[in-house]
């Protein structure tokens, strides 16, 4: 290549300016060089036929063109490879999560509260409350269990929880 080549004179004038216009693309000035040197290649002499034979109308937008295209490749590809890698990562290798040092003991003691906040329920509402929340059964299917109709089987489930929620809430002392 000749030192007096308009393509290589055109690209070293601009070569900062397309780094800065590259960085932001790519995340960092490093991978913005290594795109401005493959745009380079490209817009070389020989590199395209519209470019050897000196037919692009504006050789600066296009070699701009040429840095973006390649910046969105590097990113998208680094996607990709990120994620491929987040996605076959082995279980065993992602951070465990511990609870604080008391959360075993505030765990038991909300647990216990629970507990007898469930014993002190009217024995139709606890059997409606763990139908529906823990079974998952229907509210038709309650009221077809309890014999009573569906209306009266949402009343249970809903006096069963805020009874709970006022149990628990006057020991948290709220």
């Amino acid at each position: 290549m000749r030192d007096d080549d308009p393509r290589l004179k055109l690209f070293l004038d601009h070569r900062a300016t397309l780094v800065d216009y590259a960085t932001p693309i790519v995340g960092d000035r490093m991978r913005a060089e290594d795109v401005v040197q493959e745009a380079y290649i490209r817009f070389a002499p020989g590199a395209a036929d519209g470019v050897a034979a000196g037919r692009v109308a504006q050789p600066v937008g296009y070699l701009y063109r040429i840095v973006r295209n390649l910046a969105l490749d590097v990113t998208r590809r680094r996607q990709t490879e990120d994620r491929n890698r987040l996605q076959h990562r082995p279980d065993w290798l992602a951070p465990a999560e511990l609870p604080a040092p008391d959360q075993g003991l505030l765990d038991r003691d909300e647990t216990r509260r629970m507990a007898a906040a469930l014993a002190d329920l009217p024995e139709r509402e606890r059997v409606a409350l763990k139908m529906h929340r823990v079974d998952g059964r229907s509210l038709q299917h309650i009221a077809d269990h309890l014999g009573v109709s569906v209306t009266t089987a949402h009343r249970l489930v809903q006096g069963a929880v805020l009874r709970l929620t006022l149990a628990l809430r006057d020991e948290d002392g709220a």
